[in-house]
């Protein structure tokens, strides 16, 4: 019998990163690999025609009035409980840490990582504070949690009252417009565009918020400077918050002409920036699965990130991995890839091949199963 599946993909920013790319992809994934249930997406209207969705069995219902964060979380609560029933859904997804408290159909929810629990600090007050207790009754409502790796599956073990059997690890993936670009004119007119040179700088891409390190980095890349080393150091990602103390470490170093900040970058040329990339470095503190470090390595860009939570999962062999609070270790790192031109090809085989093993069709699949066990159990 054919499933009702409703999906909230009202947590899509205007600029899409993170939790937004991973509803944005597993939407349309689902939509190539199952024509068999039928798909409701709730989404901000100047959402419905990037999902460009003409498949039968997937409706796309605009949803208006929800543009900041506290009337999307009011329509969550209020609304989508009535549109629930108005659809009879037999489940309903939602991929942003919150779910209705009060919710017919069976729930499933999608945790992207604990930083609310685990690095509070992290985050603003009113924002820790909601999060950290929706998250509690989300868990404890929620039919079936999927976790985007095993990382955040044991997070979430070990600070929720959940059983084991209720969390399912499904990673994420790259989008396939992560890939070896082996047009390098193309690779070359997108680097001059941001004013660089097709292998020349080092790469860091992600939105500009604490848990990301970029303190750390920039550290590590003054040391290189220091010792000669001039290729700049490019920071792709939009300004999240507390991103104060990254612009005053880059005047304290005085590295205001060496590190480019190119602000939010579109889809369409990111991964012509990474393969434009002598190579792609996070040391992230703390990371519910790190989709930038598999994007680079999708994209044949050598790979230093973090030895912590979800990294090494993601990485494997296929990359260096770093203490994240050592900008002496990260340093040493980036020197070694930069006069090891064996290390560095051997890197890139390597992450072409660690990122081979993830894909949208796969996190489509496994999330379809976490929509039928959920539902069979629930009834």
């Amino acid at each position: 019998m054919a499933l009702r599946v409703g999906i909230d993909a009202t947590a899509i920013p205007s600029l899409r990163a993170g939790a937004g790319n991973y509803i944005f992809n597993l939407v349309q994934a689902l939509a190539k690999v199952d024509r068999d249930n039928h798909y409701v997406i709730f989404a901000k209207p100047q959402h419905i025609a990037e999902f460009s969705i003409s498949q039968p069995n997937f409706r796309l219902a605009a949803i208006n009035g929800v543009k900041r964060r506290f009337s999307r979380l009011l329509w969550e609560q209020f609304m989508l409980p009535r549109l629930v029933q108005g659809y009879q859904l037999d489940v309903l997804h939602s991929p942003h840490y919150t779910m209705p408290i009060f919710n017919l159909a069976c729930s499933v929810v999608t945790f992207h990582d604990m930083t609310f629990f685990l690095y509070p600090e992290m985050h603003g007050t009113l924002k820790r504070v909601f999060f950290r207790q929706m998250i509690r009754v989300s868990s404890k409502r929620a039919d079936k949690i999927i976790a985007v790796s095993e990382s955040t599956r044991k997070d979430i073990l070990n600070l929720l009252n959940v059983t084991a059997r209720k969390v399912h690890t499904v990673p994420e993936a790259a989008s396939g417009d992560y890939r070896l670009i082996h047009n390098r004119d193309k690779v070359n007119r997108v680097c001059t565009k941001y004013g660089l040179q097709t292998g020349r700088f080092f790469l860091y891409v992600g939105t500009l918020e604490p848990r990301k390190n970029v303190p750390t980095l920039l550290r590590a890349y003054s040391c290189l400077v220091s010792r000669g080393i001039h290729d700049p150091l490019v920071i792709v990602g939009k300004k999240g918050w507390m991103f104060g103390d990254i612009f005053a470490t880059v005047k304290t170093l005085k590295l205001e002409d060496k590190v480019v900040f190119t602000g939010y970058v579109p889809d369409e040329d990111l991964p012509y920036l990474y393969n434009g990339a002598r190579l792609f470095v996070y040391p992230s503190l703390y990371e519910g699965f790190g989709l930038p470090v598999l994007e680079a390595m999708a994209c044949g860009t050598p790979v230093i990130t973090s030895n912590v939570s979800s990294m090494p999962e993601v990485v494997g062999d296929a990359g260096l991995l770093i203490d994240p609070r050592d900008h002496t270790q990260l340093a040493q790192a980036i020197e070694l890839i930069i006069t090891n031109d064996d290390l560095s090809k051997l890197l890139r085989e390597r992450g072409l091949q660690r990122a081979a093993q993830f894909s949208w069709e796969r996190t489509a699949r496994e999330t379809l199963k976490v929509y039928t066990q959920g539902c069979k159990d629930n009834g």
